[in-house]
Parts: structure tokens; sequence; C-alpha cells
């Protein structure tokens, strides 16, 4: 009798358990959102996402089901992907849409794609620091700042054409790079991301506070845009088409540098430093490269954003950038080369489709990571977990 009373009542306690998480998250979640509409409206939050959560908590024993059958879906999704004639035409729709975009939407579209673009850029050169070494920095914005004001300065008191002055932004980018990591790459995990934030800082601060070189907070303007053969692409429509051919270039070299002996080496790296080391490679100059290899990328995209915007200033390079660039490799998965590019995608095209609802933007961000590391730590294209270890 006594080892069944205890299993009923610890039967209760699970039970009471099970409901009570749904009740929990509902609770948080109208938390969140009582400072934006008030005390009645957050009650009415809560009882519509207790319901909700728990009607879906409850139909949990069915998920088993719901599983097998998407995975039947996805196996025919799959089969029908290696086919190598239904890939092509998918592929080519795709092309043919992005190369006509700008003959079929307005100007707001094709600036909101080319800022796509950039963001494609900058988080592809992240996810090899991130994603590929497991190196964790939170400076990222830095480099990307360095790539635009060395285009804006030399084009505006040298005046250096886009073209001439790119080199020395990925040149000057990738030794800031290196330079940061031989000190940098002494530390590990949690004192590794400190350091790396706190450059980004100095480097925002010496932007803002260096007048006779950068103007400070007035940034730099009348910046040129880019120009071949005496044609402009000042108009965004001829700017779309340069950066997506640097986004194609981009994606194509860091597909087949990860694909190399290099990648493989950063992925030794990243799951196990230790053994890589054992196994012969040298961890310390494999990581310097990644750090070179992701920041020539943030100077790429730097002189990109000097040459749309024509001016820049240090509010445009400030610490949420960083973490921004962060959240679209983390949301599309660490190390997924497809899964950064549709997380750059999602972040950027989303407070833009939220615009009409400005105040929830931020809101809805931030809940929606956190479901994310709740139920999916693998990013939405990602494989299995990548830890950061170094």
């Amino acid at each position: 009798m006594r080892s069944e009373e205890l299993k009923v009542k610890s039967f209760d306690m699970n039970t009471l358990s099970t409901a009570a998480k749904p009740i929990i998250i509902a609770l948080w979640l109208s938390l969140l959102f009582l400072p934006f509409k008030g005390f009645k409206a957050a009650i009415l939050f809560f009882a519509i996402f207790s319901v909700l959560l728990l009607s879906l908590k409850f139909l949990s024993p069915y998920k088993k089901i719901f599983a097998e059958r998407l995975q039947i879906f996805s196996k025919k999704i799959y089969l029908l992907s290696v086919n190598r004639y239904p890939s092509i035409v998918i592929r080519s729709a795709l092309l043919l849409l992005i190369l006509t975009m700008p003959f079929m939407v307005r100007d707001y579209f094709i600036d909101v794609a080319i800022l796509v673009g950039i963001y494609v850029i900058l988080a592809l050169g992240l996810n090899v620091v991130v994603g590929f070494t497991g190196l964790l920095n939170l400076g990222f914005v830095a480099f990307y700042a360095i790539g635009a004001y060395t285009y804006a300065l030399l084009n505006t008191k040298f005046g250096i054409g886009f073209w001439s002055a790119l080199p020395f932004s990925l040149v000057i980018t990738s030794v800031a790079g290196f330079l940061l990591a031989i000190p940098a790459l002494r530390l590990r995990g949690d004192y590794l991301a400190i350091v790396t934030l706190g450059f980004g800082e100095i480097a925002r601060l010496i932007l803002n506070n260096w007048d006779s070189m950068t103007r400070g907070p007035n940034g730099i303007s009348g910046i040129a845009p880019p120009e071949i053969l005496s044609i402009s692409f000042g108009k965004l429509s001829h700017y779309y088409y340069l950066v997506f051919l640097f986004v194609i270039l981009t994606l194509f070299i860091t597909r087949r540098v990860y694909a190399s002996r290099i990648g493989r080496a950063w992925v030794a790296i990243r799951e196990d430093e230790i053994a890589a080391s054992a196994m012969g490679i040298n961890t310390t100059l494999y990581k310097l490269y990644a750090f070179a290899f992701g920041t020539f990328w943030a100077g790429l995209a730097g002189a990109l954003f000097s040459g749309k915007m024509q001016f820049v200033s240090p509010e445009s390079f400030t610490f949420m950038e960083s973490v921004l660039i962060l959240c679209m490799v983390i949301l599309g998965g660490l190390g997924s080369i497809p899964g950064v590019i549709f997380g750059a995608f999602i972040l950027v095209l989303l407070p833009e489709v939220l615009r009409e609802v400005q105040l929830y933007r931020m809101l809805s961000l931030g809940v929606g990571l956190v479901l994310m590391m709740i139920f999916r730590p693998q990013g939405l294209l990602g494989g299995k977990r990548v830890s950061l270890r170094s």
C-alpha cells in the first residue's frame, strides 16, 4: 500500500509540473506584454496563451504520429531534391526571380534587398569565426566599421574610387582581425567574448571621438558610389546587382574553403581542440586564419555599406549590430551556410514586415530567440548542436 501511495503522489506531481510549464510560459509572455498594452490586455493575453499552450501539451501524445508523417514528407522532399531535373528547375526559377526583381518592385523593396545582401555577407563572415571554428566574437561590428571608414576616408580625403579603395579596405580589415586574434586567442570561452566585445566598443569610441580624422559623431558624407566605365552605381537597381554579385562570390569562396583542408581543421578545432592538436593541427595558426578570413568579408560589407549610404557615422556600428549579426548566425544554424543566409533574410525582413507595429518588433525578436533556444537550439537549418568551446 505504501508503494502504491508513493506512485500516486509521484504521478500527481508529474502531472502538476507538466501542466504548470505552459502556464509559466504564458505568464512570462504576458509580463513582457504588460508595459505595452496595460493590465487588462496582459490578463487576456495570459488567458489565450494558457489555453493554447495547454491544448498543445495535451495533444503531445499525438506528436509521434505527426513526427512520422513529417519524416515521410521530408524524405519525399529530399528524394525530389536529389533528382537533378527538378533541382535545376527550382534553382533556375529562383535565379530568374532574383535577376528580374528590380523590374517588378518599388525602390523601397530594392533598398531592403540590398541591405539583406550586405547582412548576408556579414553573417557569412561571422559564421567562419563562430560557426566553423567555435570562437565567440561579440565585436564583429568593429571590422564592419573599419571597412566602411577605410573606403569613406580614402574617397573623401584622397579622391580614390571604390575599386581602387576596396583592396585597402579588405587588407586593413583582415590585418586588424589578425592582430586582434594574436592576444585574444590566448583566452577561451567567455573571456574571449569579453575581449572582442571590448575591441568593438574601443573602435566605436575612437570613431566617435577622433574628430580630426573621422569627423566624430557628425560622420563622413559625400562618399562616391562605385563606378565602372563612367557608369555610376548610385541608382538602387544598379547597386542591387553589384551586391548580388558580391554575395555570390562570398558564398562560393566560403563554401570552397569550408570543404578544403582549412575548413576541416576549423571544424576539428570547434568539436575538440585538444584532439585536433593531438592530430597535428596547429590550432593557434588556424584560429588566426579564421579571424582574418572572417573579418575579410566584414571589410567587404563595410565598403559596400559606405558606397550605398554615401554616409557613415559611429551610430551605424553599435554593439547591437554585433548582436544582430550573431543572432542571424544562431537563428539559421551555427556552421550552416544556407541557414546563415536564411537567418539574415529573416532578421532583416522581419523588422520591415512589422514596421506597422514598431513597439513590438524587438519584443517579437526576443521571444522568438528564446523559444528557438528552448525548442531548437541548433538553429532553423542547423544540424547537430554546436558548442563554443574556445
